[in-house]
């Protein structure tokens, strides 16, 4: 049974929060066929708002077929194109019989065959007799067009985890293969969705190396307001006939940065912890018990830094933006500004830091920001 404060999955409806704008930009595209990408930091909400716009889009008579997969276990070609291929499938067949009929009408002349042993598992329904070549890729990657074309139904595709695709032998051609399929086939009946997690990974794919250019729009999240946010959580208190001061309670949306998932936690901790008002010591006790829930993930991150990578943490973390400055090197030891642009690639890859358009640094994870002030470097606030 769901609570009042849900963090464990995607939320829709009366728990969905916001985005409007999201919603409408999204929908519009994937109803337009245009291929879109989304990358934001883990649990802000991305998984939402597909599920919400799917919502509202089938609640207004869209009509339509949705498929997704997850690259986070996926580190090899074949396997990336045998479940990519295998989920469009279980879209649209529901025996046996219809697989392997749409796997010889959709994917003829491919090494792609349909295993029926498969068929009732959770695993993916196709397999490879042969090595993959390229008229394979290519027909897996084309074959959301053409299974939209048998059906006549539009499909929406969405790859979760995509910046995982990288890490593949042979990616780079893969990816221009890609391009070229997209190029060449109709957009009107099928959109691709590409979704990853780690922010600087997926900048690495779209916007430094600029694959899919103008083949892809980004819809970036719009930021949640503290008020809307606030409204919210007094609410799902006064269910449980606890009260929240609504002056705190938007003090406690910029201590997460407005971070929805976080603040769902932080206020189902304090939902258990008392049974009336929800004073200030509640507060500071769950922030203590969901600072312990994460403290070893964010150990872990932290473990594996050098010195000079925590010089360059503490210095974003106490507000420095130009690092490259002879002052800045001199504070925080940072050796040279040829070692700072290491350094920047350093926290970057290991998705803890970022930068915006203007070229200011930020720290990703909020939580994680606060940690590191209070517990690493006992910065004062």
């Amino acid at each position: 049974m769901d609570g009042t404060f849900i963090y464990n999955k995607p939320v829709s409806g009366k728990n969905f929060i916001g985005r409007r704008a999201d919603q409408t930009l999204l929908s519009n595209l994937l109803l337009q066929g245009e291929n879109v990408v989304i990358y934001e930091p883990s649990k802000t909400g991305v998984s939402s708002l597909l599920q919400q716009t799917f919502l509202n889009m089938r609640i207004s008579g869209k009509s339509f077929v949705s498929a997704s997969i997850s690259l986070l276990g996926i580190r090899d070609m074949d396997s990336f194109l045998t479940n990519i291929g295998s989920s469009l499938l279980r879209a649209f067949a529901t025996t046996p019989d219809e697989y392997a009929a749409l796997v010889q009408q959709c994917l003829p002349d491919t090494h792609f065959v349909f295993d029926p042993v498969r068929y009732s598992s959770e695993d993916a329904v196709l397999s490879l007799n042969w090595n993959t070549d390229e008229n394979d890729i290519r027909s897996i990657l084309g074959l959301p067009w053409r299974l939209s074309a048998v059906s006549g139904k539009k499909l929406f595709m969405i790859i979760e985890e995509f910046q995982n695709i990288s890490g593949m032998d042979g990616w780079e051609k893969l990816l221009k293969i890609f391009e070229d399929v997209i190029r060449n086939s109709r957009r009107e009946m099928c959109s691709y969705v590409f979704v990853g997690s780690r922010v600087n990974g997926m900048k690495e794919i779209f916007e430094h190396r600029v694959f899919f250019h103008r083949q892809v729009n980004r819809v970036k999240l719009s930021s949640l307001e503290p008020r809307e946010i606030t409204d919210f959580v007094v609410k799902g208190f006064l269910t449980s006939g606890k009260v929240i001061d609504r002056d705190t309670m938007m003090n406690v949306c910029k201590r997460f940065r407005c971070n929805i998932w976080y603040i769902n936690h932080f206020a189902s901790i304090c939902d258990h912890l008392t049974k009336g008002y929800i004073t200030d010591a509640t507060l500071l006790d769950a922030l203590d018990m969901l600072l312990s829930i994460h403290e070893p993930r964010f150990k872990d991150i932290t473990g594996d830094l050098t010195g000079f990578q925590l010089s360059l943490l503490r210095a974003t973390l106490e507000g420095c933006k130009r690092f490259s400055s002879a002052e800045v090197i001199e504070h925080y030891a940072l050796n040279s500004s040829a070692n700072v642009r290491r350094l920047k690639d350093a926290l970057c890859k290991k998705e803890i830091i970022s930068f915006t358009e203007n070229d200011d640094p930020e720290v990703i994870d909020p939580l994680f920001e606060y940690w590191a002030k209070t517990k690493l470097f006992k910065i004062k606030e």
